[in-house]
C-alpha cells in the first residue's frame, strides 16, 4: 500500500509557483492533486495526480473535490495558487504594462486577479473546509503578497492581495473551533516563467529570488508544525518561516526575508 504523509491539493499548478509547490509537496511525501487549465503539459513528478480544471468554472472545481473525497476521503492541505495576475505582463508590442496607472491597466488584469485568483480561492476554500471540518484538521494556504499592506506599483494587485489577507483572517476565525488553520503566505520574488521573461527585459533583479519549489518546502514544514493553530489567520513571510524551520532553497541558497520597511 502507498505510504503517504497526507493529502494535498494545489490549484493553478500548471506552471509557476503552483507547479513548484506541487512538486515539493510530492517530494515531502504527500499524495498531491494538482489542477490547472493546462495541467497535462506541466513538468511535475509522475506521482502527482493531474486534474484539468478551470477554477473560474465552479462545476469543474466541485468535480475536483468530489474526486478527492472519493479517492482519498480527506484533504490535509489546500494551496490556493490559481492566479492569472502575472499573465501578459509584457504586451504584444513589448510594453511592460504592470506599473501603469489603474485607469491605464489592460482590461484582462482585473478578472485575472479577482476572478481567477481571489474568487477561485474562496470557492476552493469552501469545498476544502467541508472535508477538513469533518476530519477535524487541515491547513489552507492562500498565496498573497506585501502588496496587501503597501502600495507596490499596481492598484489592482494591492486590492486583490488585501482581500486575500482578509479572507484568510476571517475564514481562519470561523474554522478555528474545528482545528483547521488558514494563513496567507508571502513568497519573495519567485522565478516563475512570467518573472523570468520580464527579467530578461531588465524589469526584475533576481539576486534574492526564490525557486517555485521553495514555497512548497515552507508549506510542508508549516503543516508539520505542532503549533500551527497559533499562526492561523496570520499573514506569514515564506523566507522568514524558512529561516525559522532551517530550510534552504533547492539550490542550497537561503533567500533573505524582505521586510515591509524595505519595500
Amino acid at each position: 500500500m502507498e505510504s503517504i504523509t497526507g493529502v494535498a491539493l494545489v490549484t493553478g499548478a500548471s506552471r509557476g509557483l503552483g507547479r513548484g509547490v506541487a512538486a515539493a509537496l510530492a517530494g515531502a511525501g504527500y499524495r498531491v492533486y494538482a489542477t490547472g487549465r493546462n495541467i497535462a503539459d506541466a513538468e511535475l513528478p509522475a506521482n502527482v495526480i493531474r486534474m484539468a480544471c478551470d477554477h473560474t468554472r465552479d462545476e469543474q472545481t466541485a468535480a475536483v473535490f468530489s474526486r478527492i473525497a472519493v479517492e482519498s476521503g480527506k484533504l490535509d492541505i489546500l494551496v490556493n495558487s490559481a492566479w492569472g495576475g502575472y499573465e501578459k505582463m509584457v504586451s504584444e508590442d513589448g510594453e511592460f504594462t504592470w506599473p501603469l496607472s489603474f485607469w491605464e491597466q489592460p482590461d484582462h488584469r482585473w478578472p485575472s486577479m479577482m476572478e481567477a485568483g481571489l474568487r477561485a480561492a474562496f470557492v476552493a476554500s469552501q469545498h476544502s473546509a467541508r472535508l477538513m471540518v469533518r476530519n477535524g484538521r487541515g491547513l489552507i494556504v492562500n498565496i498573497s503578497h506585501w502588496a496587501a499592506v503597501k502600495y507596490l506599483g499596481n492598484a489592482i494587485y494591492g486590492i486583490s492581495k488585501a482581500a486575500t489577507d482578509r479572507m484568510s483572517a476571517d475564514t481562519a476565525r470561523e474554522l478555528k473551533p474545528h482545528g483547521v488553520a488558514v494563513v496567507s503566505l508571502y513568497p519573495g520574488l519567485v522565478r516563475t516563467e512570467a518573472v523570468l521573461e520580464a527579467a530578461r527585459g531588465g524589469h526584475f533583479d533576481l539576486a534574492n529570488s526564490e525557486s517555485p519549489e521553495f514555497t512548497g518546502l515552507v508549506i510542508a514544514a508549516l503543516a508539520a508544525d505542532p503549533k500551527l493553530m497559533r499562526r492561523s489567520g496570520e499573514a506569514l513571510v515564506g523566507a522568514a518561516l524558512a529561516l525559522e524551520y532551517r530550510i534552504a532553497d533547492i539550490d542550497g541558497k537561503v533567500p533573505r526575508a524582505i521586510t515591509l520597511e524595505e519595500l
